[in-house]
């Protein structure tokens, strides 16, 4: 794997800056037949248009011959099989393992959820009082929140006889417990989500809800049918309270942002059915393959990551937004934001040294409409340089004829006005257009096409990673903070004048 590789240093990158100084409009783009030749790439039913862009094919085949110089390829090829990519870490890489044919039929932390997600949902298991679940509380943090929480939002009426599923998360004690005041215990199952069993956050709130239980059922055997641990810390979780039945394990390689695929989707299955979380998992394993085989040409993810690299790198641009229009993937920029900015978010190479280039825009977004009557004035007329992705489903059985088709054309306008403007004497109503978007669309929200869309673009960060040598698989910008509020706590922290008296009008002193 090249240990030196600096990106800045290769002869595409001189290449590219030229490019940038004077780049192709969007418009002109548009009516590139060179370009719009290979602007649209597919596979199994998702659908990538890069029509309207600020490039071209010389511009395009730079940034490949900037890929092909970068561990990419090693990077692709280590983390199917099984290298420790991750070398800060000295792990590998498992999130594609666990979403493979042969991991679906063998493993048995598998087999055991879909007989335990299978048994709470048909009322064969129960409570201590013999009532069925009713509702589940995933109290957890980070990858362990996020990822199950986008995807039980994003599936909500794939089910319609599903438990009601609450997901908890802040240190703040007024989220668990405007959750419990709406629960009943006899009813309800507590699953707790934490690799280490140790996530502050994580126990705090388990406590509370632990507590909650004792409260209104009584202790040990009594409130042992209502408490599920998703963690690879056994012990811990059997000392808190958790029967050894109703603790599911995963592997050390399963990094919080990937960890969905793993037993922390078990909410996923309780809500959804298992056969959806497997159907989930098979669409991401689709996309696996796709990134593993077909050519840079013709490969989604890469594409999507050689867009950002040029507008970060080249063009200026600071962020990028994500504009679904379904209202089910409301969360799906959120959690982007974390797959995305925990992922790329460094400064130094994975050989420790401080990069010379930009790395990591800026995730953020909101569904459509809505974004429309917020932040689409910026989009439009503002100054920055925003590059787009808009994801459009085809069709939903959930809606109604008119309403899909009204939003649908929204996003068809929206992509329209952006690229091309619309010019006017009066400056206020002028705009300039020449704004870049991408558009992904597929046939139906299934969990399927769900799968295979956050897989997307989890390798769209994997070579994103390689083309600016970052190790994707770490998150050490996590650790100070957390680490200091602990010494805060006990004390033995020296505080700089100013922080102590934050620290006393907060009173902590």
């Amino acid at each position: 794997m090249p240990s030196d590789f600096e990106p800045t240093h290769h002869d595409a990158w001189q290449q590219l800056e030229a490019f940038a100084r004077r780049p192709p409009t969007v418009q002109e783009a548009m009516e590139d037949k060179s370009w719009i030749a290979q602007a649209k790439r597919s596979t199994q039913g998702l659908h990538l248009d890069l029509s309207h862009h600020q490039i071209n094919v010389p511009i395009w085949n730079s940034l490949t011959a900037l890929l092909a110089a970068s561990p990419f390829e090693e990077l692709r090829q280590g983390m199917f099989s099984g290298d420790r990519i991750n070398l800060t870490e000295n792990r590998a890489v498992g999130h594609t393992r666990i979403r493979t044919p042969e991991h679906l039929m063998s493993d048995p932390t598998l087999a055991s959820i879909q007989q335990f997600s299978d048994g709470v949902r048909s009322g064969q298991l129960q409570g201590a009082t013999g009532k069925p679940f009713e509702t589940i509380i995933n109290i957890g943090i980070g990858g362990s929140d996020l990822g199950p929480k986008m995807v039980c939002e994003a599936l909500s009426n794939f089910q319609t006889d599903s438990p009601t599923v609450h997901f908890v998360a802040n240190v703040d004690g007024a989220e668990i417990q405007r959750v419990i005041a709406h629960c009943d215990p006899e009813t309800t199952l507590i699953v707790i989500a934490s690799k280490t069993f140790t996530t502050q956050e994580t126990m705090l709130n388990a406590q509370t809800a632990k507590d909650w239980l004792i409260e209104h059922l009584g202790r040990g055997e009594k409130i042992a049918p209502h408490l599920v641990a998703l963690t690879t810390a056994t012990e811990q979780a059997i000392a808190f309270g958790v029967s050894k039945s109703r603790i599911f394990a995963f592997d050390e390689d399963i990094g919080g942002r990937y960890s969905l695929w793993s037993s922390i989707g078990l909410t996923i299955a309780l809500q959804s059915s298992f056969e959806a979380f497997a159907a989930l998992l098979e669409g991401a394993h689709e996309m696996d393959r796709h990134f593993a085989e077909a050519p840079v040409s013709d490969n989604l993810p890469v594409a999507l990551a050689l867009l950002a690299a040029w507008y970060g790198n080249f063009l200026g641009a600071q962020s990028q937004a994500i504009i679904p229009y379904c209202e089910r993937l409301q969360l799906f920029p959120s959690f982007l934001q974390q797959l995305d900015m925990e992922s790329l978010g460094k400064r130094v190479s994975r050989q420790g040294q401080v990069v010379k280039h930009g790395t990591g825009l800026i995730i953020w977004g909101q569904t459509g409409t809505n974004g429309q009557h917020a932040f689409f004035q910026l989009l439009h007329q503002g100054t920055q340089l925003i590059p787009i992705d808009f994801i459009g489903i085809q069709e939903d059985p959930l809606s109604t004829e008119v309403a899909h088709r009204t939003l649908n054309l929204n996003l068809a306008a929206q992509v329209t006005a952006l690229a091309q403007g619309r010019r006017n004497e009066d400056q206020h109503r002028d705009y300039p257009g020449n704004k870049p978007s991408s558009v992904i669309t597929f046939d139906q929200l299934t969990p399927y096409r769900l799968g295979q869309l956050i897989a997307l673009y989890e390798h769209k960060v994997l070579t994103l990673s390689a083309l600016w040598n970052l190790n994707a698989f770490d998150q050490w910008g996590v650790e100070l903070g957390k680490s200091l509020a602990t010494a805060f706590d006990r004390n033995d922290a020296p505080a700089h004048p100013v922080t102590a008296k934050l620290l006393e009008r907060l009173k902590l002193r």
